[in-house]
C-alpha cells in the first residue's frame, strides 16, 4: 500500500481539484470501496492529506488494468504503483464511469474496508441503455462526467465530490428538493451516491457523506456569464433579462424558505456576521493598502447593517454568480452548483444565511462583466460600461423585489455590507492572483461606501 499511497502523491499535486499546489501530499489511507468491473479493478481510495490544516479528504477513483493493455491518454495516467499494473485517472475509464452511472440508477450498493456505499436514485434511471461518458475540462473542486446516450435520451451530468466532508451535500440536499416540487430553475435530479467512512477524529468511529451527485445535464447552452459579458461587449442592454433574473433567483428563494426552516436572527448571529466582515478586512488592508485607507468608512457601512433589521435566515444557493446559472431557451434562467464555498465546512454551509448573500454575489458579478471590459476594451467609454452594469443591477433587483415581496429599500444597509464584504473578498483574492484585476473590486468599494448598493 506504501506504493500506492507514494504514486498517489506524485500525481495530486498537478490536478485542479488538489488544495494545496505547492506542495506534495503526506497521505494516509482512510479507506477504499469497489465496484464490479471485468478485466480490471475499479477501487475508489479515501485518502487524507495530513500536511494540510485542517486535514483534507480526498475521493480518488482509480481504474487499475494490465499495464501491457492500456492504451489511455498518458494525461489521464497516474502512474504504476506495481510492475506490470497501471494506475488510469477513474473518471477518464469507462469501466468507473459505467459503474457508477450503475450505482446510481440500481440504488445498488459497494462495500470496502470499514465502510460501505450506496447508491439513491431520485428518477427512474435504464441502466441497459449504452451511454458514452467525457469529462467536463475546467472545473476546479470536483468532476464531473458527462453521459450521452445514442438514443435521443436526456444526458446526464455525474459530479463526483473529490474533497468530502461529512453530511449531506447541499448541492444534493437543495437541488433535489427543488427538483421534486417541479422547479424549473433547477435541472431534474437522477440521482446520488452516499457513504460511510472511519472517523479520523475518533478512534473507531465513522462519519457518513455524500460521493456524487447525478442530473440531467442540459447541451448546447451556455451560462449567465458568457451570455452577459457578450451583451456588454456588444453594448446591448441586458436590464430586461437580468430582471428575469431576478425574479427566477427569488422564485428559488421562497421555494427554500418553504421546504426548509427558517431562522430569526438573534445577536450571535449579527456577532458572527461581524466577526467575519472585520477578520477579512483586517486581511485586506494589511495586503491592499488602498482598502486600508477606506478603513473608516467600510466599518460605518458594517455598523448600520449590524444596527439594521434582519429578515430570518434561510437555506440559500451560498455562491451565486453569473457562472452558477444557465440560459435556458424553455425553462429560462436555471441555477446550478448549491454546493456553496466548497473549501467551507460542511456545517457552514447548510446552516441558515441572509438569502441577500446571494443577491450581492450576483451584483458583484454584474460588476464583474463591466469591469472585464473596462480593461479588455480600454477603447470603450467607461461611462457607457458603468451604465451597462447600473442597468442589470437594477433590472435585477427589480425582478427580485417583485416576485420576493421583500423591500430592498429597507434592506440597503444590510445588502450594501453584504456586497462590501464580498469586494473586500475579492480584492484580497485579485492582489494575489490578478492583480491588474485588483481595480475591479476597489472600484466597487469606493462606490459602497460613498452611495447605495444598487447605484
Amino acid at each position: 500500500m506504501d506504493s500506492t499511497l507514494a504514486c498517489l502523491a506524485a500525481w495530486m499535486p498537478r490536478q485542479r481539484w488538489y488544495a494545496a499546489k505547492a506542495r506534495l501530499p503526506s497521505l494516509r489511507l482512510v479507506s477504499w470501496w469497489d465496484l464490479p468491473a471485468e478485466d480490471c479493478v475499479v477501487r475508489t481510495f479515501l485518502v487524507a492529506d495530513e500536511g494540510a490544516l485542517p486535514v483534507v479528504l480526498y475521493q480518488i477513483p482509480v481504474v487499475a488494468r494490465a499495464t501491457a493493455s492500456v492504451d489511455a491518454n498518458p494525461d489521464h495516467i497516474i502512474g504504476s504503483p506495481e510492475p506490470g499494473t497501471t494506475f488510469i485517472d477513474g473518471p477518464f475509464d469507462p469501466a468507473y464511469s459505467t459503474a457508477l452511472l450503475r450505482l446510481i440508477g440500481e440504488g445498488a450498493a459497494a462495500k470496502g474496508p470499514h465502510m460501505a456505499v450506496s447508491g439513491h436514485p431520485s428518477h427512474d434511471l435504464d441502466t441497459s441503455i449504452a451511454r458514452s461518458a467525457t469529462v467536463l475540462a475546467g472545473e476546479q473542486s470536483n468532476t464531473s462526467l458527462i453521459y450521452r446516450a445514442d438514443d435521443a435520451s436526456t444526458p446526464i451530468i455525474c459530479k463526483v465530490f473529490r474533497q468530502l466532508h461529512p453530511g449531506l451535500n447541499p448541492d444534493i440536499e437543495l437541488t433535489t428538493a427543488l427538483a421534486a416540487t417541479g422547479s424549473p430553475h433547477v435541472p431534474p435530479a437522477i440521482g446520488s451516491v452516499d457513504g460511510e467512512w472511519p472517523d479520523g477524529a475518533t478512534a473507531g468511529g465513522t462519519v457518513s457523506g455524500s460521493l456524487a451527485f447525478a442530473q440531467e445535464f442540459l447541451p448546447g447552452v451556455e451560462d449567465a456569464w458568457r451570455v452577459a459579458l457578450r451583451a456588454a461587449a456588444a453594448g446591448e442592454d441586458f436590464s430586461e433579462r437580468a430582471h428575469a433574473l431576478g425574479e427566477a433567483t427569488a422564485n428559488v428563494h421562497v421555494s427554500l424558505a418553504q421546504l426548509f426552516p427558517t431562522l430569526s436572527p438573534g445577536a450571535a448571529d449579527r456577532e458572527a456576521m461581524a466577526a467575519t466582515w472585520r477578520r477579512r478586512l483586517a486581511i485586506a488592508m494589511a495586503e491592499v493598502p488602498a482598502v486600508a485607507e477606506r478603513k473608516s468608512a467600510i466599518d460605518e457601512v458594517y455598523e448600520r447593517a449590524l444596527d439594521a433589521a434582519w429578515p430570518p435566515l434561510q437555506r440559500i444557493h451560498g455562491d451565486y454568480h453569473l457562472g452558477q446559472v444557465l440560459q435556458h431557451p424553455t425553462r429560462g434562467w436555471v441555477l446550478l452548483d448549491f454546493e456553496g464555498e466548497p473549501l467551507r465546512p460542511m456545517g457552514e454551509r447548510t446552516r441558515p444565511d441572509l438569502a441577500l448573500r446571494d443577491v450581492a454575489g450576483m451584483l458583484r458579478s454584474f460588476d464583474y462583466v463591466a469591469g472585464s471590459i473596462r480593461l479588455d476594451r480600454p477603447d470603450r467609454s467607461p461611462g457607457a460600461v458603468g451604465d451597462w452594469a447600473r442597468t442589470a443591477r437594477e433590472g435585477f433587483i427589480d425582478g427580485y423585489a417583485r416576485v420576493s415581496g421583500v423591500d430592498l429599500d429597507a434592506q440597503r444597509d444590510l445588502l450594501s455590507a453584504l456586497e462590501l464584504d464580498k469586494a473586500v473578498y475579492e480584492a484580497i483574492y485579485e492582489s494575489r492572483n490578478r492583480p491588474t484585476w485588483v481595480t475591479i473590486p476597489l472600484r466597487a468599494i469606493t462606490r459602497l461606501v460613498e452611495g447605495p448598493a444598487v447605484g
